[in-house]
């Protein structure tokens, strides 16, 4: 298993922080309907269909299967979910704080880029002056 980084926060705004959520959030809802859960659901539908035509089970029988069939699959879905929700979360604060970083390393050299630009300008300057 790889080891996670801790997460600097300090470098997120609230809103940035609510966007990521909602993002992670949204990815999560959708991801988490996958082809399991789907077995799950149509084993359900086909053991009541087994115990609604082949045994004759009355309501009192078939309710209670489609109930706790249906209630497993929602818990199963929403685990994901949950699950998926903390992956994707950290997934969208690395790539922000990726963003962040660069784009400060950018800044950054940029300005020393200008600052360099500027010594060589200033020192142009002074030899045609004094030249």
């Amino acid at each position: 298993m790889t080891e996670k980084k801790p997460v600097d926060f300090s470098l997120l705004s609230p809103e940035m922080k609510e966007e990521i959520s909602v993002k992670a959030r949204e990815k999560a809802m959708n991801a988490r309907w996958d082809i399991n859960i789907a077995i799950i659901l149509f084993g359900v539908l086909i053991l009541i269909i087994i115990l609604v035509t082949y045994t004759r089970a009355g309501l009192e029988v078939v309710a209670p299967v489609a109930a706790a069939g249906l209630s497993a699959v929602w818990f199963t879905g929403w685990q994901r979910g949950k699950r998926l929700y903390r992956i994707f979360y950290r997934e969208e604060i690395t790539r922000v704080e990726r963003e962040l970083k660069k784009a400060a390393r950018d800044s950054i050299s940029e300005k020393i880029e200008e600052t360099i630009e500027e010594q060589i300008q200033r020192a142009l300057r002074e030899r045609w002056k004094s030249g």
